[in-house]
């Protein structure tokens, strides 16, 4: 810990001695997440988490990270590579957290009528008064503010830029689909949704037509979009990627056909739509083998160079493509290292687990929480699943087998877990009847307590 860390951890220590908390809605200047408990109109009842590195300029740039379904800010903090960016680049990032029960639990609402209104109301005004509030309270550029997120992040990262074109300048959707997929609360559950079952098929003019209406009059510039999807993705079908590729086209009023195709690094290839000027309005990375996993390592940096934040950035870690377990079931996925540190004592871990089941389905969101005094570095969660349960698909984990005695490892971009860190995965199955959660989970072989 830097000096200047341990003379903050002191003067708060001294505070709390003295009855003299400082509220949690004060700018954090030392380099930490920290909650803002109040920070405006937030119709969507969200949390705010916010990252502010210890060097950045008087006008920083600001970057909405979104988790995925049954995630947290938090989760996506720890989980993803934005916030060890930002100490490099020197930009502000937000972790909202979603509350919004449709689908997994804990996903961001894009389905909604409230939500699908500029001013609306729902998660879309909640984050827009993140991104205020962190222009009043640390003097971040509103010239440069971005958004991305993963998976419900992902969907929710395109319906900002369609709701708020005047605010975001560039986004990065991993995993997500076009603005206006869902119809309704209903429409969202996987089980049953049209958006997400595999056959969603609109015209590039109905697509565009939708993101007009989502603002409608607004003739000033469109924020740039980066799109990012996993061939092998079993959860949310890869050919939305089409779909979303096909909608923002049409609002930059570019042809269909890419003005540009590359392989930039093994398994990634790329396709890239350039306007008049040659400025690349649109880019859509699909990832061979890819399963609901993104982004992986080096992802991250990519987004944030398209963003205008790094220059020029060439990814150092190479991609994960560990197969989908859907893809081929009988085929073990990419083994993961072993862990380097060992393994927790008994009670070091805890999980929680949340379950959505419908006729034949379900989708289980687990919560692993590190809860000893050690970073972990590499992990493996073994559990039971209840008997006629068989896992379709998963998502920031590999999964093996797909039913009986499974051992979830960790992907790259979740390796680690500090000390009082959590991460969030889970998985799609089948089932026969049972709908019950597995019963015990141990973390690298050691027992977890269960919340």
């Amino acid at each position: 810990m830097t000096l200047r860390g341990k003379m903050l951890l002191a003067l708060a220590a001294t505070l709390a001695a003295a009855g003299l908390m400082v509220p949690a809605t004060q700018p954090a200047y030392a380099a930490s997440l920290t909650e803002v408990t109040s920070f405006g109109d937030n119709p969507g009842r969200m949390r705010m988490h916010v990252y502010v590195p210890d060097n950045r300029p008087a006008r920083p740039a600001t970057v909405v990270a979104m988790h995925g379904c049954g995630g947290s800010g938090p989760g996506f903090y720890s989980g993803s590579e934005f916030a060890s960016l930002a100490d490099r680049y020197g930009y502000i990032v937000i972790y909202p957290s979603a509350t919004q029960q449709a689908g997994f639990g804990n996903c961001f609402d894009t389905w909604s009528d409230a939500a699908k209104r500029r001013g609306g109301g729902s998660d879309p005004v909640s984050i827009i008064s993140m991104v205020r509030y962190v222009q009043q309270q640390y003097g971040a550029d509103p010239d440069r503010v971005y958004a991305t997120g993963s998976s419900s992040g992902g969907m929710m990262t395109n319906h900002m830029l369609a709701l708020y074109p005047d605010v975001f300048k560039a986004g990065a959707a991993f995993m997500g689909v076009p603005y206006n997929c869902f119809a309704n609360a209903a429409d969202y559950p996987p089980g049953s949704s049209q958006c997400t079952g595999g056959s969603m098929n609109r015209t590039p003019q109905q697509w565009g037509d939708a993101v007009r209406q989502a603002y409608p009059g607004y003739t000033g510039p469109r924020p740039r979009v980066q799109l990012w999807h996993g061939t092998a993705d079993n959860l949310v079908p890869y050919s939305l990627l089409q779909e979303e590729i096909e909608q923002w086209t049409n609002v930059f009023g570019l042809s269909q056909t890419p003005t540009s195709t590359d392989t930039p690094q093994a398994n990634w290839n790329r396709r890239r739509w350039a306007d008049a000027n040659g400025t690349v309005q649109v880019e859509a990375y699909s990832i061979q083998g890819a399963g609901h996993s993104l982004p992986s390592g080096g992802m991250a940096a990519v987004a944030l160079a398209f963003f205008g934040l790094t220059g020029t950035v060439t990814p150092t870690t190479p991609p994960t493509t560990s197969p989908s377990p859907t893809t081929s079931p009988t085929t073990s996925p990419t083994p993961t290292p072993t862990p380097t540190t060992p393994p927790p004592a008994s009670g070091a871990c805890r999980v929680s687990v949340d379950v959505n089941a419908w006729n034949s389905g379900l989708t289980e969101n687990i919560t692993i929480t590190n809860t000893g005094s050690a970073a972990l570095n590499g992990w493996s969660l073994a559990f039971a699943l209840p008997g006629g349960q068989s896992i379709t698909s998963g998502w920031n984990a590999s999964y093996s087998p797909t039913s009986g005695q499974v051992t979830a490892r960790n992907v790259a971009y979740n390796a680690a877990i500090p000390a009082n860190g959590s991460i969030t995965i889970g998985f799609q199955a089948t089932h026969t009847g049972n709908t019950a959660k597995p019963a015990s989970f141990t973390l690298n072989g050691a027992t977890c307590s269960l919340a």
